[in-house]
């Protein structure tokens, strides 16, 4: 019983211990980093999408509709 208790104690300490070192810790990154890596990543995927849409406005799509036309256009 006596083990059981000194293990306990010991668990709660070194969690205390984890919790206090944790808090008083001054590293990590600060609000501003994160904000600007959200704006870059944003603006990022907003170019990418536009890209992507104008390759598909003027390539693909004509093609596409052409091809649906002409297979329900058939006679034969």
């Amino acid at each position: 019983m006596r083990n059981l208790m000194l293990k306990t104690q010991l668990k709660t300490i070194n969690l205390a211990s984890s919790v206090k070192k944790a808090l008083t810790s001054k590293s990590g990154e600060g609000f501003v980093d994160t904000a600007v890596k959200i704006l870059i990543s944003v603006v990022i995927g907003a170019l990418l999408l536009g890209g992507l849409y104008l390759l598909f406005k003027d390539t693909v799509i004509p093609k596409l509709t052409q091809r649906i036309i002409e297979m329900f256009d058939f006679e034969g």
